[in-house]
């Protein structure tokens, strides 16, 4: 696989279905860089025709193969990806900082790197699962009956991803929908669809993943996802993005009454306590909000700290936020690069906009500091309660609000009073009560005092309206299995 940037310039990047790599009925659409607004190329446009096929394929490869029966193949096909990745990895890199603006150092991380080596992670798993379970002998209604209890794969699984950490979240599906024995039709978001394209492309050409296992389907159709959805072919839809579109997932799943995971929104408090160092704490925060331009659902966007220390604490993050430039994501040393289109800047300054409105004060940034590129400057909010928009709403771009809290028992108040409940983070120099603060705070995963959740083995997800269901770690892997218990006499 030489260069892809080069190479989809002038050739259009292709579906994969049933094994094959080919255009798409519904033509091509291009794919934008973020960083210079400048068309990088084009890729497969599917259609409806194109979905069907990808579906029955799968359909096929579920019902009419031996896959979902086969945990070894399975594994071994998994580390061949990973392997097929690992080789492939500045390619990778080179894509994923041109179409979705990720800063490179990110994708030695969490953008790349870490991923990759989660799919090993779900493949060890497999290999030593308990896919069957002897729960011995018991005489219910006087009947004695030896009951094992069988792990099956639910089926096609239709994964829908979104552009901001477009391999993780790719990698964080397919891992273990593909170790369970389920088959895949994966739709990525229309603005990074080279990313999924390379995955498909590497999957047709350096694995042995039968034909109709992975599907790729590209396009610049929303309508698309929602057909995939309703088909009722589809066993189990797996959709990350925000919680007004997996509101609709839902209601199109119900139809069929189909198994649904939900990863979703988030607007997570940093909770500084009165005994912590405040400036330490908001500089860390300042810090994540910036990174990839704080599109990132688990980023913490509200710092609650002590009413007390209110105005030291808005001069400590902005200080440390004036320091983030927005720069090249091609540079090593950029941390925040641009948003991923015109659109979600659009959506970012209108935030910034209302926040002012509502009697917000601008600490710094907001401003536009390149001629060209998606940039909005890192921004700092005061001034405004948690009922106002920006500290109830997820904007998702480098803006973080600043609250004020009456004590512990009141932040964990403010904390909780979200529709979301994704993630979090408390700082105190009493482990004890830092830990007491957290054990209440609503939310699926915590950081306490820079301490950090994120890894194969753990699941993520959130309460309320941040989704249902578990990414990631053994939970995750269970999203994609059925149980059946099976009596015999005994």
């Amino acid at each position: 696989m030489s260069s892809l940037v080069a190479c989809w310039r002038d050739e259009p990047a292709k579906l994969l279905i049933d094994g094959a790599l080919r255009s798409g009925r519904g033509g091509e659409f291009t794919t934008v860089n973020p960083a210079t607004e400048e068309v990088l190329g084009s890729a497969a446009n599917a259609d409806g025709t194109d979905l069907d096929e990808a579906i029955g394929a799968a359909r096929r490869a579920f019902d009419e193969t031996g896959w979902a029966r086969d945990a070894a193949r399975r594994t071994r096909c998994l580390r061949q990806l990973g392997e097929a990745l690992r080789t492939h990895s500045d390619e990778l890199r080179e894509l994923t900082v041109a179409e979705a603006g990720v800063p490179v150092a990110l994708t030695h991380g969490p953008q790349l790197d870490i991923p990759i080596e989660h799919l090993t992670w779900f493949a060890d798993l497999a290999d030593g699962y308990a896919w069957r379970r002897d729960l011995g002998v018991a005489a219910p209604m006087g009947v004695r009956s030896r009951r094992t209890l069988f792990a099956e794969p639910a089926g096609v699984v239709a994964g829908i991803t979104p552009w901001n950490f477009p391999h993780q979240i790719t990698f964080a599906k397919l891992g273990p929908a593909l170790a369970a024995g389920n088959t895949v039709v994966l739709k990525p978001a229309p603005e990074t669809p080279w990313c999924a394209a390379a995955v498909g492309a590497l999957i047709a050409e350096e694995t042995d993943i039968p034909p109709g296992v992975v599907n790729v389907v590209t396009s610049a159709d929303h309508g698309i996802g929602a057909r995939l959805v309703a088909d009722t072919r589809v066993d189990l839809v797996s959709f990350t993005g925000s919680t007004a579109t997996g509101r609709s997932v839902m209601a199109a799943a119900a139809g069929t009454l189909k198994k649904v995971f939900l990863e979703l929104g988030g607007k997570s408090a940093c909770v500084v306590l009165d005994d912590a160092d405040l400036a330490a704490a908001c500089a860390m925060a300042a810090f994540m909000v910036c990174t990839h331009a704080g599109q990132g659902c688990a980023l913490t966007t509200r710092l609650l700290v002590p009413r007390a220390r209110y105005d030291e604490a808005v001069e400590a993050a902005a200080a440390a936020m004036s320091r983030i430039r927005c720069g090249d994501p091609a540079d090593r040393r950029t941390i925040c690069g641009p948003l991923i289109s015109a659109r979600q800047r659009d959506r970012v300054e209108s935030y910034l906009a209302t926040a002012a409105d509502e009697g917000g004060k601008i600490v710094c940034g907001g401003g536009r500091p390149h001629a060209k590129g998606f940039y909005v400057e890192p921004a700092l909010v005061a001034g405004l309660t948690n009922e106002a928009r920006v500290a109830r709403e997820e904007i998702f771009g480098p803006v973080l609000v600043v609250l004020a809290h009456d004590g512990d028992d009141d932040a964990v108040r403010i904390a909780n009073d979200s529709p979301y409940g994704l993630s979090g983070a408390v700082h105190g120099a009493d482990p004890d009560r830092a830990r007491a603060v957290a054990a209440r705070i609503r939310t699926g995963t915590l950081s306490v005092n820079g301490a950090v959740w994120y890894s194969a083995d753990v699941p993520f997800g959130g309460y309320k309206q941040s989704g249902i269901g578990r990414e990631m770690g053994v939970a995750g892997f269970e999203e994609y299995l059925e149980t059946k218990v099976v009596a015999e006499p005994a």
